[in-house]
């Protein structure tokens, strides 16, 4: 399985740096697939582990994206929430006998919920960081929800485009 993810992070990347990143709509909307990599880590990935690949990804795209750090941080945030979002959206039992969160595994509701909260989260400390002020909150906050709203569609797209195999 470590091969898959390998081929993932390398996709999303690519996909991120090459077309996402060029898309800017109305100057407020940037698509930001790449977490997805996180998202769909195994469930028995190990803590030290989330957090590395977290940290790798953001800064991987900092190098490409120009950013100095800001989706580096905002991705280990991430990666360190995510095992206590699962514990919150979801039983012991529930986890334990999927191997990766998904819609085909853990369900659609399940899979909204895992997902909003960590890719609010991400967005929330990637514009705050990036803005490095509240003095616009109202645009602050109308970013991270169109954002937010727009990578969970993608996010869901993928899942849909590319379901997994039983």
């Amino acid at each position: 399985m470590a091969v898959k993810n390998i081929i993932r992070f390398l996709l999303l990347v690519a996909v991120q740096v090459i077309i996402l990143n060029k898309i800017n709509f109305t100057g407020y909307v940037d698509p930001y697939l790449y977490v997805f990599f996180i998202l769909a880590l195994p469930f028995n990935t190990p803590k030290w582990a989330l957090l590395l690949l977290g940290f790798f990804t953001g800064a991987v795209i900092d190098i490409f994206s120009h950013t100095y750090g800001v989706h580096a941080a905002a991705t280990t945030l991430m990666a360190f929430a995510r095992p206590g979002i699962i514990r919150m959206v979801s039983k012991k039992q529930e986890y334990e006998t999927a191997y990766e969160p998904g819609i085909s595994e853990m369900g659609l509701r399940w899979f909204y919920f895992y997902s909003s909260a960590l890719i609010i989260l991400h967005h929330g400390m990637l514009f705050t960081l990036e803005a490095f002020s509240f003095n616009h909150l109202i645009l602050l906050a109308y970013r991270i929800i169109l954002n937010s709203m727009i990578t969970l569609a993608l996010v869901f797209i993928v899942q849909y485009l590319f379901p997994k195999r039983k």
